[in-house]
């Protein structure tokens, strides 16, 4: 079938479901909306044989849903209704949820059922969530209804008459109260509220949002204030413990600029001297759950370094950090190195919030680009042991050729890949005309960068990206790849690979490819006329399209 998507955001899972079509054979075009008229424009330019909606704030127009069948992906159960389910459901505390596909019609999130798939709900940030236990739900119920519609014979069911509509949770509902609060429900405000709203409050003579946020009970202080810093994050105390607090983003002034969310400690430059720094053990213990973005641990002679940064997004000092802890993870007497696995993200490529705060954006985009590819080169380099990229979640740009600088990469099923720069504007560094042709073929790499879409994992497998996918749930990540490193350790080949892998980065010459790349960049860094300054404002700012475009769609013809 041809299926048109209507989005208002080309979003982690709209790219997911855009790929997952893709892959059971259907033609896809993708219409971002914010008003109507774009969504009629799309319906009459591609006569699509569905219409799918799997991110929408907006009502799909009367016009387009009695003539054509719209199935509306809402992130709750059968019977939820509202703007704000998958809130209620963290605030709330709930341990299992749902993803229901209906049917537009004249009332929010009422139309009849094509499908519906439950999910289990632990306890972890709204934007996680969604971006795992929920897109797998999505994309199953998605699929299905799909299956459903292609049918021909199936009836959708009904929902229940008079099911109420949970409203909008605002920031009235979300408010903590420092002074009775302990650390479980502060930290669950700030789950519930994650990447979006964030939770406004007051904090060192300014109002900001929170975003994020980690229970630790070995910190403490006057209930609200800052005792301590960590990789960028600042730590709040609460009546029984702290809770850390990765980002900040100030409230907008009354017809100011929009504002974004940065690092806590950037956004309070200057107002946290007299705050101590409490850096986490890099080499954690069995018994150490302390949150810090990155952390080392071995297990039967695997080494396993983990890192997690908000968004995925890597900045010049994330990766500097990241770069010494790798550096630290290969002075140790393993055979195996196991890069990502936990949770979410893998990686991005470089900080567009923090590059579009710096007094000099070009030079702070440089200053990152060349970070990011001292890491890859570091990687890229490893010779005395075999290097495996854990991706548990989504990787784009430069955190894609971070996990391609590997020997091996695994990803769980359900992960997405953008293995391009071409949206941002940016040719692109990290050694990828390297990595990227030396995995899937020159014409591939070729088609993968001009057509810029997202790959799903099956077709990652396929391409050459990975070496092998992990069916598995979202929780149980860390734990297969910690099976299958362990195993890969002990296999007597591993020994003879990692000779030949010496051998052969003896062969290559990685300097003319950074070379070529970064002269690239550096003019594009330079010219602050050149596209990527307009677009990166405008996806640090949000800023809306002066009109609803479509994403670039597959060469392939209708079928």
């Amino acid at each position: 079938m041809h299926i048109l998507l209507v989005a208002s955001a080309f979003n982690s899972l709209t790219q997911r479901v855009q790929a997952e079509l893709r892959d059971h054979g259907h033609s896809v075009a993708v219409q971002l909306a914010h008003e109507e008229d774009p969504v009629r424009e799309a319906v009459r330019r591609e006569c699509p044989d569905l219409v799918v909606a799997p991110y929408l704030k907006t009502a799909i127009p009367r016009d387009v849903w009695s003539v054509h069948t719209c199935l509306v992906v809402h992130p709750g159960p059968v019977g939820d209704r509202g703007p704000s389910s998958l809130d209620w459901a963290v605030h709330e505390g709930a341990d299992r949820w749902g993803v229901t596909v209906l049917q537009a019609n004249a009332e929010m999130d009422a139309g009849d059922v094509w499908a519906s798939v439950t999910c289990p709900l632990p306890p972890v940030g709204k934007s996680d969530l969604y971006r795992n236990e929920i897109s797998d739900a999505a994309v199953e119920a998605v699929l299905l209804a799909v299956a459903h519609f292609a049918s021909g014979t199936y009836t959708p069911a009904p929902q229940a008459p008079g099911a109420g509509c949970r409203p909008l949770f605002r920031q009235s509902l979300r408010r903590i109260d420092w002074r009775s609060d302990s650390t479980a429900t502060v930290a669950r405000k700030l789950r519930a509220a994650d990447s979006q709203p964030g939770v406004l409050d007051e904090l060192l003579g300014g109002e900001w949002f929170l975003h994020g946020g980690y229970p630790d009970y070995r910190l403490g202080g006057r209930p609200g204030d800052v005792v301590a810093t960590r990789d960028g994050a600042i730590c709040r105390a609460t009546t029984d413990g702290a809770v850390w607090i990765p980002e900040l983003r100030p409230r907008r002034a009354p017809g100011g600029p929009a504002t974004f969310k940065l690092p806590a400690t950037s956004a309070l430059a200057g107002r946290l001297s007299a705050v101590p720094e409490r850096p986490a053990p890099l080499h954690r213990g069995g018994d150490d759950d302390t949150w810090s973005e990155i952390g080392y641990r071995e297990e039967a002679g695997t080494g396993f370094l983990s890192f997690s940064f908000r968004g995925g997004a890597m900045s010049t000092a994330q990766c500097q950090r990241l770069l010494r802890s790798y550096l630290f993870a290969c002075s140790r007497p393993t055979s195996v190195l196991v890069v990502g696995g936990g949770r979410d993200f893998f990686a991005n490529g470089i900080h567009l919030n923090v590059i579009e705060a710096a007094a000099d954006p070009g030079a702070e985009s440089w200053a990152n680009i060349n970070a990011m590819d001292d890491l890859v080169e570091a990687v890229l380099t490893t010779t005395d042991r075999l290097v495996v990229a854990a991706l548990a979640g989504n990787a784009a740009a430069g955190g894609v050729m971070l996990a391609l600088a590997a020997d091996e990469v695994w990803c769980r099923a359900g992960a997405v890949f953008n293995p391009h720069y071409r949206l941002m504007g940016l040719y692109g560094s990290e050694y990828w005309t390297y990595t990227l042709p030396r995995r899937v073929g020159a014409p591939a790499a070729d088609r993968l960068m001009r057509d810029a879409l997202p790959v799903s994992s099956a077709a990652a497998h396929r391409l050459g990206l990975v070496d092998r996918v992990i069916p598995c749930a979202p929780q149980s990540f860390d734990s297969e790849v910690g099976a299958l490193a362990t195993r890969l350790a002990a296999l007597p080949a591993t020994q003879s690979r990692i000779h030949a892998k010496k051998e052969e980065r003896d062969r290559v010459a990685l300097a003319p490819y950074r070379e070529a790349e970064l002269d690239r960049m550096h003019r594009i860094f330079a010219d602050p006329h050149h596209p990527y300054h307009r677009l990166r404002r405008a996806f640090v700012r949000k800023e809306r399209p002066a009109s609803a475009t479509a994403v670039p769609r597959p060469p392939f013809p209708r079928g």
